[in-house]
């Protein structure tokens, strides 16, 4: 059984491996490996199965053979009987290209003619379109000529790029292209050499044209400036007729008539002021640049422009010698110097790169530097002060019409504040001679009003307020002279020229309050007090002048409170603010016036030297003459007099010229007695000097200036008194007895002062008295004397040696 089986399955492996093999798959590498295994006989086997498969098919290929023969058969018959028809039709065939070829040789003789006659024509077609193509080029180089004969040079150099690029390469092969082709060169040589020359001209017509054109701009900006104000102050009257709509009706038509006659003067203005397009032709400009670019020297012709007008402007910033002297000579300066700058920012704006903006803000930084260093130098030769504000509004103008253009102007309105302190040297010289002059002009007597309309007038030029006048009828006198309410007015005139120069410079209400409280304490403490202490000084100047100058000051220092208010009204800045600087008026007046007392304290007693020096005492008359000297008693009602004058000073001052007075008369009396040059005193003018200095202590006791305390001003001569106590009473040995204690009553006589004078009378009692030494009174007296003076020269000289 299993040999059986295994037979039947190889038999079934042979036939999947023919049905794989008719099946035509490739590889049949498995196919075969499978049919040539190890088994015995395979491949005997395996051909038998492929014999027997073909012997198979063969016999289904005979029976398709026999099944199609009869149609193959009746095929080939139908062909047989085609042949003798397609003999005939060749025939044919033959015969009819025969007859066609017989007739076709005219029209083949026809074509020829036409084939020529299109030769022809495409020829005539050929030269039509090569003089098609030459006639353009004819016509562009006809106009290019006629371009370069009107002068439409940049419109020639497009002419001429286009017969270049597109009309020239067409016809290339032609001689006369050629010729063309040389002359472009030198045509384009030809415009550049031309349209230089246009732009020299050019920048010598704006270098000759700068000074108006920037005149034109000024104006412009001025009239901007002057049109924004008008326009803010409307806009502030229709804020306030909000705030006080019923009250500001009639303001607010009086500000729309002025607003409206501010436009209608700019309408009329507008059409005559011109603008620098008008003034100045820039045609050659652009077209210089144009031809340039197109021709590829744009940089060039930029670096050509550029080196060409810095040179301008290192001439227009080139002051002259004189320009400081006129205001037209930095007018002309600045508008020299705007037009230059107006130039450079139109061709900024309508040219592309021929000027940049960096080209433009470092020419600006370089000319900023110059001007600044010229109105520096020039600025600092104006002594004028309407000079110096002229050329300060002409500056802000400048700056004005530069920043409208785009150029900073910060260093300007820095420099400004330069000039403005110079501004404020120029106005304290000419307010110096100013008051100069006032001071001069003045009589140094109080202000005579005779009725109500002259007190008003005084009154409305300066603040005075005194109620205990004001009681008085007229006609009256005011306390101070002419030149107060003088010196008031023009510092007031000194705030408003100094608020001339702070006005437009865009600072804020602050700061212009601080400034003219700088300016005006400048004033006060410098001018003012200098032009007061030279016034002091002035020999003319006397002890009523001196007086009525200290009058004067103190009503001066009390209408500082109104300068400051006058100062908060102009700028309404309160003086209660942190940072508002305050008038020093109060110590320029207060100095002036201590100036004053000490030199009513020197002048009183250069007096009392006079008088001093007409002194002429006998130093050995044998007694007095009963009375006090002659020169004394002048100086005594000289004093008297000087004194009443002295009513309208304050106390202290009165009190304090009367003690000095008093204390230099001593003094001179003292030094009188006691000068090197008196070798001899006699009794008798010990006693005509004790009359002269009781007459000094009555004056002091009469109490010349109220105030006093007690003997206090009689103190003054207590040196003298006791010393001629001492003299007249004889009373040595209480002096030598009680010297050094504090109750002694000669406590304020030294030894030394003692000693000289008995010696003085030591020796004219020798001379007077020859025969003194035979009385015997005399010469106890003689004895007495000389005991003395050794006992003083001793203490003297204990003095020395203690010291």
């Amino acid at each position: 059984m299993s040999e059986l089986y295994l037979e039947e399955n190889k038999d079934q492996i042979y036939e999947n491996a023919l049905a794989e093999i008719q099946s035509f798959e490739l590889p049949l590498g498995t196919t075969l490996r499978s049919v040539y295994d190890d088994q015995p006989n395979a491949h005997q086997r395996f051909m038998e199965k492929l014999d027997a498969c073909i012997r198979n098919h063969d016999r289904e290929i005979e029976k398709m053979c026999n099944f199609h023969h009869q149609g193959f058969v009746d095929a080939i018959t139908e062909l047989l009987k085609v042949r003798a028809d397609a003999e005939k039709l060749k025939v044919q065939v033959t015969d009819t290209n025969r007859r066609l070829q017989d007739a076709g040789k005219e029209v083949i003789a026809q074509t020829e003619e036409i084939i020529r006659c299109r030769v022809q024509q495409r020829n005539i077609t050929t030269v039509v379109e090569k003089l098609q193509l030459c006639l353009p080029v004819l016509e562009m180089y006809s106009k290019l000529k006629e371009q370069m004969n009107v002068k439409r040079y940049y419109s020639a150099l497009k002419t001429m790029e286009q017969l270049e690029n597109l009309y020239l390469p067409r016809v290339s092969q032609y001689r006369f292209c050629q010729i063309m082709i040389e002359n472009l060169p030198k045509l384009r040589e030809e415009i550049k050499e031309i349209s230089m020359s246009d732009l020299k001209d050019f920048l010598e017509s704006i270098r000759k044209h700068s000074d108006k054109i920037g005149e034109t701009a000024m104006k412009q900006a001025q009239q901007q400036k002057t049109f924004s104000t008008a326009l803010q102050k409307q806009n502030n009257v229709n804020y306030g007729r909000n705030m006080h709509l019923g009250k500001s009706r009639i303001w607010e038509s009086k500000n729309e008539i002025t607003l409206k006659r501010t436009f209608e003067e700019e309408d009329e203005h507008e059409e005559e002021v011109l603008t620098a397009q008008d003034l100045v032709d820039f045609s050659p400009v652009y077209r210089c640049l144009h031809i340039y670019s197109v021709l590829g020297d744009g940089e060039i012709f930029e670096n050509y422009y550029r080196k060409q007008r810095r040179k301008q402007a290192r001439l227009v910033l080139q002051p002259q010698s004189s320009m400081h002297e006129t205001v037209e000579g930095y007018r002309r300066y600045f508008s020299q110097i705007v037009g230059f700058f107006v130039v450079e920012d139109h061709i900024l704006h309508v040219t592309q790169g021929l000027v940049t903006r960096t080209y433009t803000d470092e020419l600006w930084n370089m000319a900023l530097s110059k001007i600044i260093a010229v109105l520096r130098t020039h600025s600092s030769y104006c002594s004028d002060p309407d000079l110096v504000l002229e050329l300060k509004n002409l500056i802000v103008v400048f700056a004005d019409t530069l920043q409208g253009y785009g150029f900073p102007v910060n260093r300007l309105f820095d420099l400004l504040f330069e000039i403005r302190d110079q501004y404020n040297e120029t106005l304290l010289k000419k307010w110096s001679g100013l008051f100069r002059d006032i001071f001069e002009a003045d009589n140094y007597s109080p202000i005579p009003v005779a009725n109500e309309e002259e007190y008003k007038i005084v009154i409305s030029k300066f603040p005075f307020q005194d109620p205990e006048l004001d009681k008085q009828c007229f006609p009256k006198k005011l306390p101070m002279s002419q030149s107060v309410p003088q010196i008031y007015i023009q510092v007031k005139e000194f705030i408003y020229a100094s608020l001339k120069f702070s006005e437009s410079l865009h600072r804020s209400s602050t700061e212009i309050d601080d400034m003219l409280r700088k300016s005006t304490n400048l004033l006060l403490t410098r001018t003012l007090s200098s032009c007061l202490q030279n016034l002091i000084k002035k020999p003319h100047i006397g002890l009523t002048e001196l007086v009525q100058i200290i009058i004067n000051t103190t009503h001066l220092e009390q209408a500082c409170k109104y300068l400051e208010d006058f100062i908060t009204n102009i700028t309404s800045i309160s003086q209660v603010t942190v940072h508002t600087a305050r008038l020093y008026g109060l110590s320029t007046f207060k100095d002036a016036r201590h100036g004053a007392e000490g030199e009513i304290y020197t002048k009183l007693n250069q007096k009392i030297d006079e008088f001093i020096q007409i002194a002429d005492y006998d130093w050995t008359m044998s007694e007095s003459d009963g009375r006090a000297s002659g020169y004394l008693m002048d100086l005594i009602n000289f004093l008297r007099s000087t004194f009443q004058v002295f009513t309208h000073l304050p106390g202290k001052v009165a009190q304090t010229a009367c003690m000095s007075a008093c204390q230099h008369l001593s003094t001179s009396l003292m030094q009188m007695l006691l000068d090197s040059e008196l070798k001899q005193i006699s009794m008798g003018a010990i006693q005509q000097f004790n009359l002269d200095v009781i007459q000094c202590e009555l004056f002091a006791s009469s109490e010349p200036v109220p105030g006093f305390q007690g003997d206090t001003l009689q103190l003054a001569f207590i040196d003298l008194r006791q010393l001629l106590d001492l003299f007249m009473v004889w009373d040595w040995s209480t002096y030598l007895a009680d010297y050094g204690q504090s109750t002694s009553k000669y406590l304020r006589v030294n030894p030394s002062t003692a000693l000289t004078l008995l010696e003085r009378m030591k020796d004219t009692s020798k001379k007077n008295n020859i025969f003194a030494q035979f009385r015997k009174n005399d010469r106890d007296k003689q004895k007495l004397i000389e005991t003395v003076v050794k006992q003083l020269r001793s203490l003297v000289n204990g003095m020395s040696q203690h010291t």
